[in-house]
């Protein structure tokens, strides 16, 4: 069964971090761009970041530049984002998906998808 998962959100302080993994199983990630998407509510799903198959190139929406990094680690099957100075703005569900293209802003273009998970950035 093909499947990702994601899991490390929670409740954090603003200024604060999380690690938000995606680990794919039934399938290989080695082949796929992986990104990472978020929806918070009343809001449209955007892009965040994105990972190469090779994980050589990142790509960051604005929002986050400088502040989220992702990373991949194919041996155990797994995407990273480590979320850092994180913001109240930053509050939403975040969605990992894989896609067999390069990395694409579109989520149209992603073969895969989780199931997601809640980031609350709150005092």
């Amino acid at each position: 069964q093909v499947q990702l998962v994601e899991s490390g959100g929670g409740l954090v302080q603003p200024g604060g971090s999380l690690r938000l993994s995606c680990t794919a199983s039934g399938f290989t990630l080695d082949y796929y761009a992986i990104g990472w998407f978020r929806q918070a509510p009343g809001k449209e799903r955007e892009g965040v970041s994105c990972i190469s198959n090779s994980g050589g190139s990142q790509y960051y929406a604005d929002s986050v530049k400088g502040r989220f990094t992702i990373s991949r680690d194919n041996a155990k099957n797994t995407v990273y984002l480590q979320m850092t100075s994180l913001k109240p703005e930053d509050t939403a569900v975040y969605y990992c998906a894989a896609s067999f293209k390069p990395c694409r802003w579109s989520g149209e273009e992603y073969d895969y998808w989780g199931q997601g998970t809640q980031v609350t950035v709150s005092s």
